[in-house]
Formats: C-alpha cells, sequence, structure tokens
C-alpha cells in the first residue's frame, strides 16, 4: 500500500504545480493508494518558511476530504498548532499522527479528535521516558504500529537503514510498556491499522 503527499520537510522541493500534480495523482489512484501522506508541520530548521507550510497542509486536508482518504501526518514542534488546523478542517477520514514524541496532553487531544498516534523506533530507546510513558498510558485502540523506513533507526541501529520488519522489535517494546496481554495488543494494533485505512490483510 502507498500513501501520496508533500512533506514538509521538503518544501524547497515542492513548486507550485506540486500542489496540482498531487490532486491529478489523488484523482486517477489506484486502489493500493490508501491515504494522503505524509503531509504536516515542521519547525526544525532555520528557515522553515511556516506560512507556506500551513497553506500546504491547508490544502492537502482539502484533498484528503475530497477524495475521502485518511492523512499520515508529521509534526515536529507544532503538535498544538497542528491540532487547530485539524479541528478546522474536521475530516470524516482522520488518520495517524505518526512518529509522536509530544506530551500526554497532546496526545489526548489528537485522539479526540478521532486520530490515531503513530508507535515507532522512539519507544526502543530507554532515554526516550517521556514517549514511553505517554505510549503506556493512552487508550491501546488509540495506537498504531510503524517504523517510518528507513528513518528513525531502532535502539542498537543507529546509522543504519531502517526497514519495515523492525515493526516486530517496536511491537517487542511496546508489549513491555503496555498492560495488556500480548496477543490483544496485536489484534487491537492491526484491527485499527484496517480501520484507518480500510484496508484488510
Amino acid at each position: 500500500y502507498a500513501a501520496l503527499g508533500l512533506h514538509p520537510g521538503m518544501l524547497e522541493k515542492h513548486s507550485d504545480v506540486s500542489l496540482d500534480q498531487l490532486q491529478q495523482a489523488l484523482e486517477r489512484r489506484p486502489a493500493k493508494v490508501v491515504a494522503v501522506g505524509e503531509i504536516g508541520l515542521d519547525l526544525f530548521g532555520d528557515d522553515p518558511q511556516f506560512e507556506r507550510q500551513q497553506w500546504l497542509l491547508d490544502e492537502q486536508l482539502k484533498l484528503a476530504k475530497r477524495y475521502d482518504l485518511p492523512v499520515i501526518l508529521h509534526s515536529r514542534r507544532t503538535h498544538d498548532k497542528l491540532a487547530m488546523h485539524l479541528k478546522r478542517h474536521d475530516l470524516s477520514r482522520t488518520g495517524v499522527v505518526h512518529g509522536f514524541s509530544g506530551s500526554l496532553q497532546q496526545a489526548e487531544r489528537f485522539v479526540q479528535l478521532g486520530y490515531k498516534i503513530g508507535v515507532g523506533g522512539t519507544i526502543t530507546y530507554p532515554r526516550a521516558s517521556k514517549t514511553r510513558d505517554v505510549i503506556a498510558k493512552l487508550p491501546l485502540a488509540s495506537l498504531l504500529l510503524e517504523t517510518d523506513a528507513p528513518d528513525m533507526p531502532l535502539n542498537g541501529f543507529q546509522g543504519q537503514p531502517n526497514r519495515p520488519e523492525q515493526a516486530a522489535r517496536v511491537f517487542d517494546v511496546l508489549c513491555e510498556l503496555r498492560p495488556e496481554p500480548e496477543d490483544e495488543i496485536a489484534e487491537v494494533l492491526l484491527n485499527n491499522t484496517y480501520a484507518v485505512f480500510s484496508v484488510r490483510g
């Protein structure tokens, strides 16, 4: 499966026609394209062009609504602002805030808006105590498993490209953090994925 979107971290590569090209691609998308993403906001760097980022996000949220697709959301240092945009657009198909590393309050706000929280390699680092604590406290029904391959390497694999099969290692750590039995965690996560992206295994 695939998603199509204009990433905020690659803003300099998005020309004025990029949004039109995305719209055309979504218009004639194959069934394997199940989401708009990765889209979002990012305040990392010297010149993030934040106003342009917000405009691009809004336009892509409109496309997601138009084509009834969920979104895969990127958010770095922008959780509160992103939540404001999501609330304003009120998508019928929501999506996932991927690679989440914010506070419990911020996570709960996304969940209240109907979004899942992406659980990836960050939780494999014992020093990531804030994120691990948030993931342990959220309802299991609000979580999705991810790797962000080839980015976000897991603990013990720094400097190596991440790979989709590393999701199994993320799952193992998640099971250590959660009170539920392993088989229940696996079933709920799988059903969450099916529900968000309207796919079956």
